[in-house]
């Protein structure tokens, strides 16, 4: 028989429950991000090029989801990996109005200045970078605040273009898409769709010669139309579903974010690797997706 104080603890029980339960989606957006590791050797990667790639994605700089402070700690914790290189997939700006304060663009980038490589930062932009600027909604000439922002820290930024690079000797191209969601669609933007700047062809185009491309592009997308010329192609955006329950994700950034949610995939000799990205969007709730950094080693595995 249960007594009156066996049935009070047995309340209390299951309303402490309740309220973990509860709370669980938005105190796991401040988990500490883990560390996903990826050994891969692409085909026809140099077998002298060893290369150490930190990858950084979809950080939502807001408070109180993702201050200037907790960005500096994890570009701290990027930092102790030891990179040659560390790439930013896009979306720095904050993607929700579930907010307490909004992080300037100034102050988001010189949180990312701090990172750390000899081969250098390079950034590309989000759908949320360029949607959150109303400016250059109305007016694409007008440029963007979140590239000023990362240029003004020294930064590289890309926009369809690539760079050569050298390590050890061995040259490989970072390549830059232009967001494929950048336009958004309405009457105060004279626009009846979803329209990108994305141009792969003309990006490709850049590459003089046969080293391997690594290519960033902020959605997933993008990667049935990617050559084998490409040796590795990585994406966030997708923020693994922010929502993940044993493998089910009701909700997806993007029709690519159904069929990439997030990790390595490997296709007609093409690999594509997707970070479950750090931050939120819409709503500060993840479910069964930890934020996470990436730790590429290629030509390792």
């Amino acid at each position: 028989m249960i007594t009156r104080r066996g049935l009070l603890k047995l309340f209390g029980a299951g309303f402490l429950s309740l309220i973990a339960t509860a709370a669980y989606p938005f105190t796991e957006v401040f988990r500490r991000p883990e560390i996903r590791r990826y050994a891969v050797t692409p085909k026809n990667w140099p077998t002298e090029l060893k290369l150490r790639v930190a990858v950084l994605a979809d950080f939502h700089a807001c408070e109180p989801w993702m201050s200037r402070s907790r960005i500096e700690d994890v570009c701290a914790m990027a930092n102790a990996l030891d990179p040659d290189i560390c790439l930013l997939l896009g979306d720095y700006a904050a993607g929700t109005n579930v907010v307490s304060d909004y992080v300037d663009a100034v102050d988001w980038a010189a949180a990312l200045a701090t990172l750390r490589a000899p081969l250098g930062i390079h950034a590309i932009l989000g759908n949320h970078d360029y949607w959150e600027d109303l400016t250059f909604q109305r007016d694409p000439s007008a440029g963007n605040i979140a590239t000023r922002a990362l240029q003004q820290v020294g930064i590289a930024t890309y926009v369809n273009e690539a760079v050569r690079l050298e390590k050890d000797g061995q040259a490989f191209w970072i390549a830059g898409l232009g967001d494929q969601m950048a336009l958004r669609p309405g009457k105060h933007f004279n626009r009846k769709t979803m329209t990108g700047i994305d141009d792969l062809p003309s990006t490709m185009r850049i590459v003089t010669d046969d080293a391997p491309v690594i290519l960033m592009a902020h959605e997933p997308d993008i990667f049935p139309q990617v050559t084998e010329r490409v040796a590795l192609t990585l994406c966030g955006h997708t923020h693994g579903g922010q929502i993940n329950l044993f493998g089910w994700h009701p909700v997806a950034a993007s029709r690519g974010s159904w069929r990439y949610p997030g990790g390595h995939f490997h296709e007609r000799d093409r690999h594509l690797i997707v970070s479950r990205g750090l931050g939120c969007s819409f709503l500060p709730i993840r479910v069964g997706v930890r934020p996470e950094i990436l730790l590429l080693e290629l030509g390792s595995a």
